[in-house]
């Protein structure tokens, strides 16, 4: 049994928290993104005062500030709500995403080993404890301590004790870890923030994909449609790629790219939306009703007055008298 076609669709949010444009929110969240990245920047840094970072440290670092040189050079045509450069800041936050979640997902485990190892270390002892309890620093990891008298042969008093140690169960370290009260806070909290960045993405997607249909709409005079033969298939009801080969914004690697970035799903890219009158012209093509019919009425109207034939206007009566 196969899912309905629209939950697999990518959703197309009109509004930025059901306040904003879709500008203002690529705005914001373009931002958040530049703040985000900064990181990486002072991660190098930390490299010149002698800190000890690991080769995945290294590599997020390198990434963050890359990321942050692209994302800093595109912010400007969120504004200038450039198509192609629309399109590919949507898809580099998207394709952040993916790597943020694996550099997440991948130092959580590591965190979460590291404490399920050190036990005694998370337990958040408080100044002074381990130097005044017993047992604090054991050279064996044990859990209990059984006390075996003895008596001592030649002496009337005094006894030896024996201390023999029970081991301790590794088995449930990691469970132990991930399931205790701040691991679990910090898992909501991180599941929380990837719930938000998910929308996030689907809004600079759909800023995206309203500047490139605002500009295949500008240049609808020059940019033919898709024709369809099958008036039932809404799925070659597609607008022509701007960066299609032949095309001013298909020659050179931008238009490459550009066709590489729209052919992973050209129905949301190019394909009409639902409610939008989507109609076949004489030729073949298709426009859309609303902005491109003239009213009814209006051709008549303008011929009958060029003719002289209306209807006669009305004449106003002036009072040449004021009140007083």
């Amino acid at each position: 049994m196969m899912a309905p076609a629209h939950i697999l669709e990518i959703p197309r949010p009109k509004t930025f928290l059901q306040k904003m444009s879709l500008r203002t929110g690529a705005e914001i969240i373009t931002f958040l993104q530049v703040i985000n990245k900064a990181s990486g920047v002072y991660g190098l840094l930390a490299l010149l005062t002698g800190a000890k970072i690991d080769g995945w440290q290294l590599s997020m670092y390198l990434y963050s500030t890359f990321a942050l040189l692209a994302t800093t050079h595109l912010y400007k045509h969120i504004r200038l709500q450039s198509p192609f450069e629309s399109v590919l800041l949507a898809h580099l936050y998207a394709l952040d995403s993916v790597i943020n979640a694996l550099y997440t997902a991948f130092f959580g485990i590591a965190w979460f080993y590291t404490l399920a190892a050190h036990p005694d270390e998370s337990a958040g002892l408080s100044p002074g404890m381990k130097d005044n309890a017993g047992f604090t620093s054991p050279k064996h990891n044990v859990t209990q301590v059984e006390i075996i008298a003895e008596p001592t042969t030649g002496m009337q008093a005094g006894q030896n004790a024996v201390a023999v140690g029970q081991g301790a169960n590794n088995s449930a370290g990691l469970g132990n870890a991930v399931f205790q009260s701040g691991s679990i806070m910090s898992i909501s909290l991180i599941s929380g923030f990837w719930a938000l960045r998910v929308y996030f993405v689907f809004i600079m997607l759909a800023f995206a994909r309203q500047c490139l249909r605002q500009h295949i709409a500008a240049n609808a005079s020059s940019a033919a449609w898709y024709n369809s033969n099958d008036m039932q298939t809404s799925a070659t009801d597609l607008a022509e790629n701007p960066f299609a080969e032949g095309k001013e914004e298909g020659s050179g690697w931008k238009g490459q790219l550009g066709r590489v970035m729209l052919s992973g799903a050209p129905k949301y890219w190019l394909g009409a939306d639902e409610g939008e009158n989507w109609i076949h012209n004489v030729g073949g093509r298709f426009r859309k009703a609303t902005q491109l019919d003239q009213p009814v009425g209006f051709n008549e109207r303008e011929r009958r007055r060029r003719a002289g034939t209306g209807p006669p206007v009305p004449q106003l009566k002036l009072n040449p008298e004021l009140p007083r």
